[in-house]
């Protein structure tokens, strides 16, 4: 996780470099003698995750290398020209300090704080108190023109097949395959006057009068109609680890700005900031 990630330097393109033969698997390569450990090239995959996103997944790992492997060679050579000793280098390196301090900071803070039992505890709560949602499983036939959608209706009080009719009659092109099956949807989901007719059916039941809507006349039988199951814990244990772990992120700089004696220079004068 991090709060904060600047790149001094992405590489528009990478050097082509040989691979090496390194004994130790530990060590990702080594440059003028020098090791880059795998723990590096790990770290380095998340902090570029965004970067390298566009590089295909069995590539990303060797570009990684091949950008730690820049960045050593840099390294190397800013040293022999002792820019270390330079102002500049001295004032981005105290600000580095502290970001990479405060990343630090917050990834062991939301070990501590945010545990699986504390994700499952506001998951319970979450879905304990959400409001209940109802939803449908519906089937329709669409066709252009009422006359028709009065028809099918006809033919299926006589006993026609709805699935048959859609799949020959229907001109909604991802469903009909299906026997106009829609599958499961929430009212919000579909539009207007659709979703109405179809809520108002009972299980089995099509609707006697065509409906029309937009896209034409449609033909609505109802399958299934249900309240909605919360999505499983699984599914959303990472989404709501990355709410706690900002919500958590906040808490601490909330706390840490109270705490602190934080002075602003406004017009050459140190004020404190307004609350």
């Amino acid at each position: 996780m991090r709060f904060y990630t600047s790149h001094s330097l992405i590489l528009a393109a990478f050097v082509a470099i040989a691979p090496l033969s390194i004994a130790n698997a530990q060590v990702a390569a080594k440059v003028n003698g020098i090791e880059i450990p795998q723990s590096d090239v790990a770290i380095m995959e998340k902090e570029l995750a965004a970067a390298f996103a566009q590089i295909p997944e069995e590539k990303r790992k060797d570009a990684v290398i091949s950008y730690l492997i820049d960045l050593k060679l840099l390294g190397i050579e800013g040293k022999k020209q002792q820019l270390d000793a330079t102002p500049e280098y001295k004032t981005r390196m105290a600000l580095s300090q502290d970001r990479v301090m405060g990343e630090v900071l917050l990834d062991i803070n939301s070990k501590k704080t945010v545990s699986d039992a504390a994700i499952k505890e506001f998951y319970d709560k979450q879905v304990k108190e959400a409001p209940k949602e109802i939803e449908v499983s519906a089937r329709h036939i669409l066709v252009d023109k009422e006359d028709d959608a009065k028809d099918i209706i006809k033919q299926l009080k006589k006993g026609s097949d709805f699935a048959k009719l859609a799949g020959e009659k229907s001109k909604d092109p991802g469903s009909k395959v299906n026997g106009g099956d829609l599958g499961y949807f929430v009212k919000e989901a579909m539009v207007p006057e659709f979703a109405e007719a179809a809520f108002k059916l009972e299980k089995g039941k099509m609707s006697e009068t065509p409906v029309k809507s937009d896209f034409g006349f449609h033909v609505i039988k109802l399958d299934d109609k249900r309240e909605k199951a919360a999505p499983s814990f699984d599914s959303v244990k990472e989404q709501i680890r990355s709410v706690l772990e900002r919500k958590g992120q906040a808490e601490l700089l909330e706390k840490l700005r109270k705490d602190a004696k934080i002075e602003r220079s406004t017009d050459e004068k140190m004020v404190e900031p307004k609350k």
